[in-house]
Parts: C-alpha cells; structure tokens; sequence
C-alpha cells in the first residue's frame, strides 16, 4: 500500500462544468492545488475567464466558457477541450440549476430548464467525453463525479419541485451509468451537498450563522469540505465507490429522517 500515491492526482486532467463559482470552484481549487489539469467551464465567459485568470495563479487552469443545456453546446464544449487534452481523467458534472414557485403556479418553463441541465445535461456531457475517459483509463481509473444535492436524498420544505426530481434523478442515473461504465476503467459516483455558501444557496452565504443551528455539526460546508470530497472520489481512494453518493451535509440528511 503506498499511502503517498492514495490521494494523489498530480498530472491528471479535469474538466468542471459550472466551474467559475460555489461548489464547481471549491472543487477547481482543490483539485488545481493538488496538480490537476484543470478546465473550468461556465456559461458566462468573462465570469469563466475571470475564476480561471485567479486559479492559474495556483496552477494550471483555463477556461472553457460555454451553454452545455443543449446537445450543441455541449459537443461544442468537447471539441473546445479536444483542442488542449487528448484525454481526460476526471469529469465533474457540477453545472446546474434551481426553480422554486408555488405548486399551482410551477411554469413548464422553469421544469424544462432545471431537468434538462441537472439531469440530462450530465448523461450526455460524459456520453460524449466517454471516448476522452477511456483513453486515460490506463494505470488508473478515469472518474466521472455528479454533483448532486440532499434535496434529492430527502424532502426540503420548499417548493422547488423541478430541482428536488432532477437531483433525486440525477442519484439514480449515477448509479445506471456507473454499471454501464465500471468495465471501461471508468469510476462513477455523486456527492449530494449540504449547505454550502454559493449565489444558488445565499442561505447559507449570507446568513451562515442562523443557517448552522439547524446543522447537526454545528457549521456550513467550507471549501475544504468539498474539495476534499471530490478529490477521494477522484483519486486511488475512491476506486472501489461505484454508483454511490456521498452525502456532505454536515448530519442535515439524518436530522430531517
């Protein structure tokens, strides 16, 4: 057993979708720091080129702005990353989005949006990128992570109807592909976060203190957290996790039973 290599990721690739902000940053961090190759993509270019001008002062980081809600985009996306890697190792499925409104007043529009990115975005990013993922699966697994959500493991009391199915989805899909893609070399697995302080939680932003008395370990997620977890599902570590979510939420899960 080394224990020097368990952890190690350096002169390995990633690409982070929703990467210039909240969790798909915390992760480009720790993954930058840690030796990683990485590419950062966001839909907003000058939000895109912005985090990776920051990060690339830690390592190497560059960004790959881009809509992948659509097929088009998403191919666009690949042929962006073909042009730097000719593999890849590590795919962090993070981009997503949230809708809440009342039940008799949910709009298709804001269904169709949250589904399409947070679920059937990520099926088809890494259907797209399995070619890349196998290529690097040589002495190490390739890895593919799914940023889920607790609002898919358990009910959250708001009405953000869309949101909470499609991370609920999206759970479930990891572990369908992760069956599908275990004998190609390539690992699959999600981490479902708790609060982490993000634009899409501004809870836990901007009133973390109130947001920690109903967490269990008394806190907010800190990027450490996430970091930390992605890179052991990342790493020689998380080989043997497949299909399986890790829960980072400091204990909310099992406190809301």
């Amino acid at each position: 057993m080394n224990i020097d290599q368990l952890f190690s990721l350096t002169g390995r690739t990633a690409l982070i979708t929703g990467g210039s902000r909240g969790i798909g940053r915390m992760i480009a961090e720790g993954f930058v720091r840690a030796g990683v190759r990485v590419y950062i993509s966001a839909r907003k270019a000058p939000a895109c080129d912005q985090a990776a001008q920051e990060l690339s002062q830690l390592g190497h980081c560059v960004s790959l702005p881009g809509d992948v809600s659509t097929l088009e985009g998403i191919q666009q996306l690949v042929a962006d990353y073909r042009q730097h890697e000719k593999t890849l190792d590590i795919l962090v499925n993070n981009a997503g989005a949230a809708w809440g409104a009342p039940y008799d007043e949910f709009p298709e529009s804001g269904w169709d949006k949250v589904v399409d990115l947070n679920m059937k975005t990520p099926f088809f990013l890494t259907r797209e990128l399995t070619p890349l993922l196998k290529a690097a699966a040589t002495d190490h697994l390739a890895k593919v992570i799914h940023i889920a959500s607790i609002d898919g493991v358990s009910n959250n009391p708001q009405e953000t109807y869309s949101y909470q199915a499609s991370k609920a989805g999206l759970i479930h899909l990891t572990r369908r592909m992760a069956l599908h893609l275990a004998p190609q070399r390539i690992g699959v697995s999600a981490i479902a976060p708790g609060a982490f302080p993000s634009s899409m939680n501004k809870d836990a932003r901007d009133h973390a203190d109130t947001v920690a008395e109903r967490i269990p370990a008394g806190r907010v997620g800190t990027p450490e957290d996430m970091a930390g977890a992605a890179i052991y599902l990342a790493s020689r570590a998380g080989d043997y996790v497949t299909g399986a979510t890790l829960v980072a939420d400091g204990g909310v899960t099992w406190a809301r039973g």
